[in-house]
């Protein structure tokens, strides 16, 4: 069983493959960016909302393990569970799931920069309060926090 707050189902597509018909490992990294970026939405920050106030969230650390490969036409669960908050940075567990097993594991660190400047800057309240009453069940597009 695998625990996150928030799951995107993902399908996979013929582009999504390699010549040996599993995912093209780099395509993973796609897979958890588009998570990060539905969850953040479920939150009330969808990206030209963070734009507008000139801060970003870019990933600073990333360690990835595949642990089994995904095949054309799996239907894949991706999720997101937050770790560890700092001052202005946000630190993640991203599992990749198909049918309750574990295909990748990913550690990701993301940073809160300033757009114009590049520079750490301090994770905003309204992001902070939101994380503070995000649902502890989990939920998302899929509906569910656990996978098992």
């Amino acid at each position: 069983m695998a625990h996150a707050e928030f799951w995107l189902p993902v399908r996979v597509y013929v582009e999504d493959t390699d010549a040996a018909g599993v995912v093209f490992y780099a395509n993973y990294l796609r897979y958890l960016e588009r998570a990060r970026t539905e969850w953040f939405r479920t939150l009330g920050f969808a990206r030209p909302a963070l734009f507008a106030d000139r801060l970003a969230f870019v990933v600073r650390a990333l360690e990835i393990r595949y642990l089994r490969p995904a095949r054309l036409d799996d239907l894949l669960q991706v999720g997101v569970a937050v770790v560890d908050l700092g001052r202005a940075r946000l630190r993640l567990d991203q599992p990749v799931l198909r049918d309750g097993e574990r295909l990748c594991e990913a550690a990701v660190e993301l940073a809160c920069l300033r757009r114009d400047t590049l520079r750490p800057v301090a994770i905003p309240a309204e992001v902070r309060r939101a994380l503070a009453r995000r649902p502890s069940g989990g939920r998302g597009i899929a509906g569910r926090g656990e996978v098992s």
